[in-house]
This record gives structure tokens, sequence and C-alpha cells, in this order.
């Protein structure tokens, strides 16, 4: 996927709705977090392995796509409003995580 063609794209749509004057780092942060909570609603009542059978269901599944799917285009939103390099910031990220929790030391929680 080329991120910056899709924050292109997702910017010609904010502006030919007049939307950016919406779209500040705060109100950005706020819609991630509802679509955030939107996915993990799909999930609220279900068990782990109940969770990992949804691909068994294609209803579903298209439901927790969707969502996926507003929580990347709010990040890249996001990370586009404020000038984030977000391939940078996310190989970064890997890197600390990889120096915290080295793979030579058992972890009992996951990041």
């Amino acid at each position: 996927m080329d991120i910056a063609s899709v924050q292109s794209r997702l910017r010609e749509f904010v502006e030919e709705r007049d939307w950016a004057q919406y779209h500040s780092p705060k109100n950005l942060s706020m819609a991630l977090a509802v679509e955030a909570s939107e996915l993990m609603e799909i999930f609220q009542w279900v068990g782990s392995e109940e969770s990992r059978n949804v691909i068994e269901h294609p209803e579903e599944l298209r439901k927790i796509e969707d969502e996926v799917a507003d929580v990347f285009v709010y990040t890249l939103r996001i990370a586009d409003v404020l000038g984030i390099d977000l391939e940078k910031a996310v190989w970064a990220k890997i890197e600390k995580n990889a120096n915290k929790y080295p793979s030579e030391v058992e972890h009992r929680w996951s990041l």
C-alpha cells in the first residue's frame, strides 16, 4: 500500500467536502477512539476463540473490515494533519518494542 497516495486521496475527499475545518488533531483523535470502540463492540460479548473464528462468518467479517478501515483512515488523517511520517513512525515503534521486549526473554504480556 502506498500510504502517501491514500493520504492524498483522503485529503482530496476532505477538501471536496470542506471538512478540514473539523479535522483538528483533537477531533481526529476522538473520532479514532470512537471507531476503535465500534470495532471493540463487535467482539464485546464473545470469547477469545469465538473471535478468532469470525473468519468463518463473512457478514460479520465485513463489519469488522469496515471498522478496521475506519480506524486506519483516521490514523492516516491524524498523521497527515500533524505531518507525521507514518511509515517511519511505525518502523521506529517496532524497533523500540524489539528493544523493550527482546525475543530471548519470556514475556507474559504482549505489546
